[in-house]
Formats: C-alpha cells, structure tokens, sequence
C-alpha cells in the first residue's frame, strides 16, 4: 500500500466515525456541536502552542511560506474569476463556489500534515495555516462585498474575527515560543501534551458530524466546478508556482497538501451569513469532503 495512502487512512476513517456517531446519536444531546467548539477553543490552540513551540524552523521558511501562500491565493482567485466569466453564475452562487474553489479544511490539514510529514511537517502546516487564514478570510469578505446581494459588510467585526481567531493565536503564541526558545516546564508540557494529544482525532471525527450529505441530493453544475478548481487544479497550481519559484522540500509539501484539502466548514456559515448561497455551500463542503477521500491521495502521489 503506498505511504500517502497508508497515511491518510486514518484521517479519513476519523471523519467517517465521527459521520457515523452523529447518525446514530451518540452520545447524544448537542455533544457534536459543543465538542466542536471546544476542539475549536482550547484542544487545537493547546496542540499549535506545543509543537510549534518546539519547533526549530529556519528563519527563511516563514519568508518563503508566505511569498508561496499568497501567489497561489492571488492566482487562484484569477483562475475562479475566469470560471465567474464562463459560466456567469448570479452572485451568491458564484461566492460559494469561490470558497469551495479557494478555502480549506484546517482541521483535516493539520492533521494530514502531522501523520504524513511528523512533527516538523506539521510545524510548518500551523504555520502555513496562520499565514492562510486571515488573508483568506480577507479576500472572501472582499469577494462578498463585491458580488453578494447584501448591504455594507461591517469589516470592524471581521478584522476582530479574525484577530481572535484560535487557530491564529495558537500559531501566533507557538511561533513566538520557540522563536524565543523557552522551553516548556515538565508541568506545562504534561497539561499541553494529552490536549494536543485529543485535538487531531476530535477534530477530525467534528468534521465527519458536521456533514450534511442530505445537501448532496441534485449536485448542481457550480458543485462539480467548485470541486474540480479546489481537489484538482488547486493543486496542480501550487506545484507549479512552487517550480516557479524555485521552492523545493517540505514546505512544497506541505501547500500542495493544504491546495488539495476539501473546503472549510465555516464557509457554511459565512455564506449564511453574508447572503451567499447557503445550501449550495453545504452541499459543496459535504461533497468536497467526500471526494477528497480519493482526490488527495491521487495528488500527493502524483505531485510529492
């Protein structure tokens, strides 16, 4: 059996527990949604503070990460602009399909990142991600605010969204921990390692409760094309720029890895929130995170 393939079982097999669990409602009650939110608050901050803080990162992969991260954004967004032309979807279709086409399951990427690349890979995954995420959020707020039909967007509120976000601020305090080398203390190490420990496996099993497979029912044409652009062409993409640029090594990896991930959950409640096409985002976000379980490791195989 190929490594990638070995590797990512696991993965995949977490989030079709969790699926699983949540059909059959165990354990019952509103457990899924507040496991979630405690995965999101504490056990994925609590993981990003341990292993990055004892990270030991060359001061020129943050440079090179984020010159590669926000070449892809941008050419992926020309790309998804293009397919915007083609097609000529009315705004809150074409919203989400550009979050299904641009954004990520952070979740599935860090863990995907830890049990294919160690621990290293996984430094450099968290720190890909905390570049990610906040201009990510920028540009889908700014793609909103030019093709939804809602009304002024407030941006006070999304700036401190994204600020506050665990995941950033987990990245954030792991990356000045170990910049700073200052070790972790047998007590703190022994608190912050079973949370890291719980974050990967939780995360991933939220994932898998929070499919709406119903949404699936008439998969539409944006669907397939918002599919195709993020599991097939995002990848392919980042390899080249990487080429382009002369990039090599685990940090390749590590954004064809995070190119190829299915689209992130919260574009749910973004595109409910900022008039985009709700049911079709859920749809997009069920099926991506399906598909993915052939379309990432055919990519790695062909693109590692």
């Amino acid at each position: 059996m190929p490594v990638v393939v070995q590797a990512l079982i696991p993965v995949f097999v977490l989030i079709i527990l969790g699926h699983g669990l949540r059909r059959a409602d165990f354990p019952g009650g509103d457990f899924w949604p507040r496991a979630e939110r405690f995965t999101y608050y504490v056990l994925f901050p609590a993981m990003l503070v341990f292993k990055l803080g004892q990270a030991r990162l060359p001061p020129s992969a943050y440079g090179d990460t984020a010159l590669l991260i926000i070449t892809m954004l941008v050419a992926m967004t020309l790309v998804l602009a293009i397919a915007q032309w083609f097609w000529k979807w009315s705004g809150p279709v074409f919203s989400s399909v550009y979050q299904g086409g641009i954004r990520f399951n952070s979740y599935v990427g860090l863990a995907a990142g830890g049990m294919l690349l160690g621990d290293e890979g996984l430094s450099l995954t968290a720190i890909a991600v905390a570049i990610m995420v906040p201009l990510l959020n920028l540009l889908c707020i700014l793609m909103f605010s030019l093709v939804a039909e809602r009304g002024r967007i407030n941006l006070a509120g999304v700036f401190r969204a994204i600020v506050t976000n665990p995941l950033i601020v987990g990245s954030v305090i792991g990356v000045l921990w170990s910049y700073f080398q200052i070790g972790f203390h047998p007590l703190l190490a022994g608190i912050l390692e079973p949370l890291s420990n719980l974050a990967l496996p939780m995360g991933l099993m939220t994932v898998g409760a929070g499919l709406q497979l119903s949404a699936l029912r008439g998969s539409s044409g944006p669907f397939l094309v918002s599919s195709a652009l993020k599991l097939l062409v995002f990848p392919l993409l980042a390899a080249a720029l990487a080429w382009m640029l002369g990039l090599e090594g685990l940090l390749v990896q590590v954004v064809v890895l995070l190119a190829a991930l299915p689209t992130a959950t919260s574009a749910y409640i973004l595109a409910r929130q900022l008039g985009g096409d709700a049911p079709l985002m859920a749809g997009i976000i069920s099926g991506q995170t399906l598909l993915a379980m052939v379309s990432i490791p055919l990519m790695l195989s062909l693109l590692w």
